[in-house]
C-alpha cells in the first residue's frame, strides 16, 4: 500500500469547488450588450493571483474575445473569494488561472403550429339539406402539431 504524497505548500481554493463556481457566473454574469448585439460568444483566460488571506489581486486578460466580455471576465474574477491558507506562517501568493464561458443566451423556439380548415363537399351537403328532420350542425377540424 503506498503513502500518497503530501503537498508541500496548501494552496487557497474556492469553497463549493467547480459546481459553486458554475453557480456563481450564472448568478452574477451580465452579459455585454455590444457582444449581444454582435452576436459574440467564447472563452475569456484570465490570469490572476491569490493571496494568503484569499483575496484576489493583479488580475489581466490572457486571452479575450473584446466587445465587452473582458471587462466583464475581470469584474466577475475580482468578486471572487478564495479560502484563507495558513502555510507554517509563510506568506505565500498562488498564481491562478480561470477560463469564463461566454455563451449567447438561447432563445425558446416557437412551436410550429399548422391549422387545418376542412369543408364538407357539395354533394354530402345536397343531401344534408334534401332531408330536413336530420339536419347536422356544421362541424370543423382543426389540426394543430407541436
Amino acid at each position: 500500500m503506498e503513502k500518497s504524497k503530501k503537498k508541500f505548500l496548501k494552496l487557497p481554493r474556492l469553497d463549493g469547488g467547480k459546481e459553486m463556481l458554475r453557480k456563481f457566473f450564472r448568478e452574477n454574469q451580465r452579459y455585454p450588450k455590444e457582444a449581444l448585439e454582435k452576436g459574440i460568444e467564447g472563452d475569456v483566460v484570465v490570469k490572476y493571483k491569490v493571496s494568503d488571506k484569499g483575496e484576489v489581486f493583479d488580475a489581466f486578460v490572457e486571452h479575450g474575445i473584446g466587445h465587452g466580455c473582458d471587462e466583464e471576465a475581470l469584474r466577475l474574477v475580482g468578486m471572487l473569494q478564495y479560502e484563507g491558507v495558513k502555510n507554517r506562517g509563510v506568506r505565500v501568493t498562488s498564481n491562478s488561472r480561470m477560463k469564463i464561458p461566454f455563451r449567447l443566451p438561447q432563445k425558446p423556439k416557437a412551436p410550429n403550429m399548422k391549422m387545418v380548415f376542412t369543408e364538407k363537399t357539395k354533394a354530402k351537403k345536397a343531401a344534408a339539406e334534401e332531408k330536413p328532420s336530420e339536419k347536422k350542425p356544421q362541424s370543423y377540424t382543426y389540426t394543430i402539431k407541436l
